[in-house]
């Protein structure tokens, strides 16, 4: 060697040569403590080598024979640190979450409904507005709603018929669940 070189190298150099013999073990550690998250791993890995670029102190301390110690124990203490952060914070939801998500109704969506089929219902005929009004809001069967009109069954299937289609008309955003 000349007298003009150094036997040091700069921080990158060492930082990089912990990456290459410590990365691997300290990843695994990192990930098992992160119950297999990688990004969360990841990020805890890079963090640990900051703090040994921090401090290179520890990293050239005759106590050691390997700096992995060190490093892998300030990995466990950043995860751990982590954790608890977590923990603290209400748990965040993930989008799977959001796509089964149980959709409550909205009550002014059912009473806006309401209104506009009570608006439809009254352009119907009398003779109509009777048939649905004995079928599908009191629930009588065809024969029940015939002998409470006074009108023979057929008749009260091609009212309900007709009554059904005339409101498909006044009602077009309601057509499916008229049918």
């Amino acid at each position: 060697m000349t007298a003009g070189t150094t036997t040091k190298t700069t921080a990158e150099h060492e930082l990089a040569a912990l990456q290459r013999e410590h990365g691997r073990p300290l990843f695994a550690l990192l990930l098992r403590l992160s119950d297999g998250d990688r990004q969360r791993a990841e990020d805890l890995l890079q963090e640990t080598f900051v703090r040994a670029w921090q401090h290179p102190e520890a990293l050239r301390a005759d106590d050691f024979a390997s700096v992995r110690p060190w490093l892998l124990t300030v990995g466990r203490r950043l995860a751990i640190d982590a954790r608890r952060a977590r923990q603290a914070r209400p748990p965040e939801v993930g989008d799977a979450v959001l796509d089964n998500a149980r959709v409550c109704a909205d009550h002014a969506e059912r009473s806006a409904a309401t209104l506009d089929v009570r608006e439809a219902v009254k352009t119907l005929t009398p003779e109509h507005r009777e048939v649905l009004v004995q079928v599908y809001f009191q629930g009588a069967s065809v024969a029940e709603a015939a002998a409470a009109l006074g009108i023979p069954p057929g008749t009260v299937k091609s009212r309900a018929y007709y009554a059904l289609r005339a409101l498909r008309r006044v009602l077009p955003g309601y057509a499916a669940d008229l049918r």
